[in-house]
């Protein structure tokens, strides 16, 4: 496994955007599909939203569809995650992932690196 490093979070009130990122060392970042979750106390992690390492249609979780955008920069070896219109259900330790292996799609079942988290908090 690799450690990725994440940045951003934070507390927010409502309807703010915050942006997280993501970076992975080495030299084949280009090379995985990435992707964020969430988690909450007492609840199982949230696929939130993923982007292919082909550079496809990325994939988002029915309630962030439109708020949230994943993209990545390979040269920077960089993931992101702009949040738009935060709401207090957003409310999470979020995490960024990679697939455990390259070229692969970004199946849930295939993350296997992940990051340290990152607590972001919406307030009402």
């Amino acid at each position: 496994q690799v450690q990725l490093i994440q940045s951003g979070g934070g507390l927010v009130q409502a309807g703010d955007s915050l942006r997280l990122s993501c970076t992975a060392p080495g030299r084949t970042f280009a090379n995985y599909s990435m992707a964020w979750f969430r988690q909450v106390p007492g609840k199982e992690r949230e696929f939130v939203a993923a982007i292919s390492w082909t550079g496809g249609r990325p994939y988002y979780t029915e309630s962030v569809e439109g708020r949230f955008t994943i993209s990545r920069d390979n040269t920077r070896n960089t993931l992101y995650l702009q949040m738009n219109r935060l709401k207090p259900e957003d409310t999470a330790v979020y995490y960024c992932a990679r697939t455990q292996r390259p070229y692969s799609t970004y199946d849930r079942r295939n993350f296997g690196s992940w990051g340290q988290g990152t607590q972001v908090t919406v307030s009402s």
